[in-house]
C-alpha cells in the first residue's frame, strides 16, 4: 500500500463509482493497523481454521487474506497465534466473514484485522476448507483469478479490480 495520504472512503467511491465495490457487511476493527491494502487471496471455510493458518504461513508479500467463514461467530477463525504468523510472513491484513479470539492481544498487533465479531471458542482443525475460491453473499464477488486491491477504513471493505500496469 502506498505511503501517500489515504483518501476518505466516500471520496474513493466518488472517484471510482461502480468500479469500486463495497461490502455490505459491517465489520469490526480488531488489529492495530486501521488502514491496509494489498492484492487479495481468498479462502472459504466454516468453523475450521486449518487452511487459514496454512495460507498465512506462506509469504504474504503484502497481500490481504479474505476469509469467507459463512458468517459464523460460533468459533473463532483467527486468534493471536495465527495473527502473529501472518505478521511474520508479511501479510497486510485479514478480513473475516466470521469471528476472531484474543481480542485484547489482536488490538496491539501491527496488522489489519476486520471480522464480524469475536468468540473465545477455538475452531476445528480438520482442514475442511476451499482455498482461493470465494463468492460471499454480502456484496462484491471475489476470486483468486481476478486481482483486487483492498483498502479498509472504519467498517467498510472496498475492492476494486486492479488495472493492468498499476
Amino acid at each position: 500500500m502506498s505511503t501517500a495520504e489515504p483518501s476518505a472512503t466516500a471520496d474513493l467511491y466518488d472517484e471510482h463509482g461502480e468500479n469500486l465495490q463495497s461490502c455490505d457487511l459491517q465489520m469490526r476493527q480488531y488489529g492495530a493497523t486501521r488502514r491496509f491494502g494489498g492484492t487479495i487471496t481468498t479462502v472459504r471455510c466454516f468453523e475450521d481454521n486449518a487452511l487459514v493458518k496454512s495460507i498465512l504461513g506462506e509469504d504474504g508479500e503484502g497481500r490481504v487474506l479474505v476469509v469467507d467463514g459463512g458468517g459464523s461467530i460460533h468459533t473463532a477463525l483467527i486468534g493471536d497465534i495465527i495473527a502473529k504468523i501472518a505478521i511474520t510472513n508479511r501479510w497486510a491484513g485479514v478480513v473475516i466473514n466470521g469471528a476472531v479470539r484474543d481480542v485484547a492481544t489482536l488490538a496491539a498487533l501491527p496488522i489489519g484485522i476486520k471480522a464480524l465479531g469475536s468468540n473465545p471458542r477455538k475452531s476445528a482443525k480438520s482442514g475442511s476448507a476451499t482455498a482461493r475460491l470465494l463468492s460471499p453473499s454480502a456484496g462484491p464477488r471475489f476470486s483468486q483469478a481476478t486481482p483486487y486491491t483492498a483498502t479498509m477504513t472504519a467498517s467498510w471493505f472496498l475492492a476494486t479490480r486492479a488495472r493492468p500496469g498499476n
